[in-house]
């Protein structure tokens, strides 16, 4: 129901954005002080110490630097707003506060990837040591440093990619590896289209969803979609798409879509469900197509999947068309389930929104890549695409209801 788009969360943009803030910046001293004195003087921190960024020193006013948690919080906020240097120290902190048991979370091995991420982020070079700590607790994870290391650092993604590996499957999806490694893809020119069909293309057909009393700019989106020529649309509500998911995927299908915490979710869990059994288009209610080009661009497709990119390299899925019974689709499912079941408290966009898309086309580059199986025709565009394809309106309900990210 609610647009699936994480919007631009800091922590995840492309590796430009830090290059041009980093550019703005006074020129960086080398990277950290040693470390064994980490610990030092945590009671007397300034506010040069956060950057002078507001919310991470109310944060430590109120609560010091004491613990794991504190300082994991701090690098938390510092690296959500872009204060990428500070906010590896606190990660390193927050590692030296750990116990380096295997069962305390934040992982040991998270914190210092973490703080090796936020230094290439910095502009400042990665200290032996460190990665030599991190291969001794986790191998995949000094792997993928490394990877990022050499994509960013070395100009080389499809040895990034090799270095990485799936090592995507240690995290949740939608965390920010995977749109790493999506870029590493497109920035190694990955052929998305080889093989391109001429006969499994995706059906004229396009799906939206709203669970009940939809509001009135909601309505006028819904008589403007249904008034298209060459497209066949269908708008499902709760009580439809409960009967639907219970006839074509059965009863723990069903118990999926009602379990749901939020109506956008409910949603993330139908249009897979849907797309994959039916093929065709999905498109969020609080978005239109743009004009008869958008139409034009829908019909001319020849791949059996159709995605965009936000400008973070999240996969749209609030609009995208593909086949039925699509591989890819089949992975988003395999996400949704088995992040409902294990992962129930998950943020939205990660458990069942773009990151099970993101996961899902890494597993299928990873796959390729590896000669395991080849991908299926795939087109892959990005956020100024999308922008010309879709236009975005004004809804009113969204400052009425609880939005889906504060779930």
């Amino acid at each position: 129901m609610d647009s699936e788009n994480p919007g631009s969360d800091p922590a995840l943009v492309d590796i430009d954005a830090w290059d041009e803030l980093r550019a703005e910046e006074a020129p960086q001293q080398e990277a950290a002080a040693s470390l064994p004195s980490v610990l030092a003087g945590l009671d007397a921190l300034t506010d040069d110490d956060f950057a002078h960024e507001a919310q991470a020193i109310a944060f430590y006013r109120q609560n010091g630097c004491s613990t794991l948690m504190q300082a994991f919080t701090l690098a938390n906020i510092l690296h959500t707003n872009f204060c990428v240097k500070e906010a590896s120290r606190f990660y390193r902190i927050a590692y030296e506060f750990h116990s380096k048991n295997p069962g305390e979370y934040p992982l040991a091995q998270s914190l210092l990837q973490a703080r090796l991420l936020c230094l290439m982020k910095a502009g400042l070079e990665l200290p032996d040591d460190e990665i030599a700590e991190l291969q001794t607790l986790a191998p995949l994870y000094a792997n993928f440093i490394r990877g990022v290391h050499l994509a960013w650092r070395g100009g080389d993604p499809t040895g990034a990619m090799r270095l990485t590996a799936n090592t995507f499957e240690e995290f949740h999806t939608g965390e920010e590896i995977d749109q790493l490694y999506l870029g590493f893809a497109l920035q190694a020119g990955f052929p998305f289209t080889k093989g391109r069909s001429e006969h499994r293309v995706i059906p004229n057909q396009l799906f939206l969803y709203w669970d009940q009393n939809p509001p009135e700019e909601i309505r006028a989106n819904f008589d403007f979609h249904r008034q298209i020529s060459g497209l066949n649309v269908r708008i499902f509500d709760k009580p439809e798409a409960e009967q639907w998911l219970y006839d074509v995927y059965g009863v723990e299908a069903r118990s999926l879509f009602l379990s749901a915490r939020h109506p956008a979710e409910a949603a993330d869990i139908l249009r897979v469900h849907v797309i994959q059994a039916l093929g065709g288009w999905w498109l969020d209610a609080d978005i239109r197509l743009r004009d008869d080009q958008t139409i034009q661009f829908m019909l001319d497709q020849k791949e059996e999947n159709v995605l965009f990119l936000t400008q973070n390299k999240f996969v749209h899925n609030d609009f995208y068309g593909s086949v039925p019974q699509s591989p890819l689709l089949s992975e988003c499912l395999l996400n949704i389930y088995r992040n409902s079941y294990l992962h129930t408290g998950l943020f939205i966009s990660y458990k069942t929104g773009p990151g099970v898309f993101n996961r899902a086309v890494n597993r299928l580059i990873h796959r390729d890549v590896s000669g395991i199986a080849p991908m299926a025709p795939t087109s892959v565009h990005d956020h100024h695409v999308f922008s010309r394809l879709i236009e975005e309106f004004d809804t009113p309900y969204k400052y009425q209801i609880k939005h889906w990210q504060a779930v």
